[in-house]
């Protein structure tokens, strides 16, 4: 899941620079419980070690016409829709918030196409890094702070989470089972119903139909838990369109997602 800093900025991120010693051995980090950069983000990504978890707050769904599939957790049904944040970015009860935002604003990244190394790197636009008195310093003494290691450890964590989900993106496309997803949700007292698209979920009937041992190999490896995660996680689709209705932010009838 990492980027180039050349290519299309990631989401959240308003640019990318790589953090050095020499530049920046000044600057501190501001610890925050907050995630402005994510209220009006209604699809977040995930890696697939936060299935378990993330399927308990909202649904997930998998990507479709990019260059790559990447299972999002869905935190509205519409673009501009959080319903789990506030504008001030403090999270509503407790709700999962996706390890890609959380690592916000550092990342892990090619400094260019080439690069065997991933480096890290930060967003400058942030107010959570600056030469600010208070926060933590990402260098002391010209070396690496403990707050500047522990932020590279999650971002490599990350990464290494990045490849196990890409690989289980693999071999869901090999068996052919994901398949393009549609939800229709007629809430009482609705004229018309809502109908969402533009995105996939895997095919339970083909899912039925692997070979048995194909399905005894992911049960063993973990990874059936984690495509029932993602089916069971559907149904709290119809939960996510009632708090936009309790917000006051209902999308057009028949919109897509």
């Amino acid at each position: 899941m990492a980027s180039a800093p050349e290519n299309a900025k990631p989401l959240f991120y308003k640019d990318i620079v790589p953090l050095n010693k020499d530049q920046h051995g000044q600057l501190h980090a501001r610890p925050t419980d907050k995630a402005p950069w994510l209220a009006n983000q209604h699809a977040v990504p995930l890696t697939v070690e936060e299935f378990p978890a993330a399927q308990r707050h909202y649904p997930i769904i998998f990507s479709a016409g990019g260059p790559e599939t990447v299972p999002l957790g869905l935190m509205g049904m519409n673009e501009g829709v959080n319903v789990f944040v506030e504008a001030d970015g403090s999270i509503k009860e407790n709700a999962y918030v996706p390890a890609y935002a959380r690592r916000y604003p550092f990342m892990l990244a090619k400094l260019h196409a080439d690069a065997k190394e991933l480096s890290l790197c930060f967003d400058p636009s942030s107010d959570l890094i600056g030469e600010f008195e208070g926060g933590n310093a990402l260098f002391e003494d010209g070396e690496p702070s403990e707050t500047l290691k522990s932020t590279l450890k999650f971002c490599e964590q990350f990464e290494i989470a990045g490849n196990k989900t890409a690989a289980f993106i693999a071999e869901l496309e090999k068996h052919e089972l994901l398949t393009d997803g549609e939800i229709t949700v007629q809430l009482e007292g609705m004229d018309e119903p809502f109908t969402y698209r533009g995105f996939r979920v895997v095919n339970e009937g083909k899912l039925r139909d692997l070979r048995g041992d194909i399905l005894r190999g992911w049960n063993q490896n973990g990874m059936l838990p984690l495509i029932y995660a993602h089916l069971f996680s559907l149904q709290l689709v119809r939960e996510i369109f009632g708090r936009q209705g309790q917000l006051g932010q209902m999308p057009e009838p028949a919109g897509n997602a």
